[in-house]
């Protein structure tokens, strides 16, 4: 595999869900993995960075008074275990075979362990396969709530090479947007959704992750049926802090000491009764390492449900629509502000309209920050 230059363009490719977008640019970084021995075909590879330990969880340490932020920043997140993301047939002299879908692998599966030893990255299932052979593997994974024990036996392809016909992916990592930090603690949150896997949409499980230095190169402009998006690059050489929950209300994790510069003060979090449709702002960085504010209009505050939709959001500010169309995929975790209170985040853009969007409540990912991984 090719080293990941230090500082790359990330373009961006994102999930979709019930006719809109997800804000948060999570690409799959491919990897270079088709003539292993033991290739599984990979759709996606770990990064070319070690794993850092999870930062600890927080225990009801953040305040109700916050920083809110909006400074892009690039992501990275490693998995526990490897998520499985397809499955596909070995050629083999005798013909197809598909022993990963044959044991009873499906999509969205979890594996944890192989022949007893713990697996959190490609290269390790490569490993183990290329050291079974033909022989039987004993595959433990996780299916939703459920602990599954599988067998399966990898098969010889015609060029010699024993593969399972499993498509794993073991890292994510893109770009997306702070949306605060406490100044005591240092806990952050940051995008308002989790990040889900592409192809399963699957809550990605996270054993570590980290938030790097981010800039804004570009803006794809968002048009009907197609969202606009932020292209950026970040530095995989400096870590501004570490993750330690992905949840479906954002991730979360804690700052190194003076990793963020702004100029915002703490302001207290809106509580689900003191927003209201009318005026607000958002902060995002559409430009460079800038964070602007602009003006938006809250036009529907939604009964208790789904939470990143709480809000239904439409930009006003012309320079915001003349510059990307609206909201584009990137800008998830944008803070808003209302009546001098962080009233929520973006999350969403409307596919067929980039003015509009959602948001979640402000006080949502508060309470989820307190929880820390609970």
């Amino acid at each position: 595999m090719e080293q990941e230059p230090k500082s790359r363009p990330f373009p961006g490719a994102l999930g979709w869900a019930a006719g809109a977008a997800a804000l948060v640019l999570v690409c799959a970084l491919l990897l270079n993995g088709a003539g292993g021995r033991a290739a599984l075909a990979s759709a996606a590879a770990r990064l070319e960075v070690p794993r850092q330990a999870a930062a600890p969880a927080a225990e009801a340490d953040v305040g109700e008074r916050v920083i809110p932020v909006g400074k892009a920043v690039g992501i990275k997140l490693f998995s526990d275990g490897v998520l499985v993301v397809g499955l596909s047939s070995v050629e083999t002299q005798a013909g197809a075979r598909s022993p990963g879908r044959d044991c009873g692998l499906k999509e969205g599966d979890v594996i944890t362990h192989i022949n007893g030893d713990e697996v959190d990255t490609i290269e390790a299932v490569q490993s183990l396969v290329e050291e079974q052979g033909a022989a039987p593997l004993t595959i433990q994974a996780v299916r939703g709530e459920r602990q599954l024990q599988l067998t399966a036996a990898a098969v010889e392809n015609r060029q010699g090479d024993y593969q399972l016909g499993v498509w794993l992916r073991d890292s994510m990592a893109g770009i997306g947007t702070v949306t605060f930090y406490d100044p005591d603690s240092g806990v952050f949150a940051a995008l308002g959704h989790g990040i889900n896997d592409v192809d399963t949409a699957m809550l990605m499980p996270m054993e570590t992750g980290s938030i790097m230095p981010a800039s804004v190169v570009q803006v794809k402009k968002g048009a009907s049926g197609d969202p606009g998006e932020l292209h950026g690059e970040f530095d995989l050489t400096r870590e501004l802090g570490t993750l330690y929950a992905n949840t479906g209300q954002g991730v979360f994790g804690r700052l190194e000491q003076g990793a963020l510069e702004t100029e915002q003060t703490p302001v207290p979090v809106a509580g689900r009764d003191q927003v209201h449709e009318g005026p607000a702002t958002i902060l995002s960085n559409i430009r460079g390492d800038e964070v602007e504010e602009f003006d938006i209009r809250i036009t529907r505050v939604c009964p208790p449900g789904d939470g990143t939709r709480s809000l239904v959001l439409e930009v006003t500010d012309p320079d915001l629509l003349e510059a990307a169309g609206g909201i584009v995929q990137g800008m998830s975790g944008s803070p808003i502000l209302q009546d001098g209170r962080l009233v929520g985040a973006v999350t969403h853009v409307l596919i067929d309209n980039p003015a509009q969007g959602y948001g979640i409540l402000a006080e949502t990912m508060l309470r989820q920050a307190q929880g820390g991984q609970s």
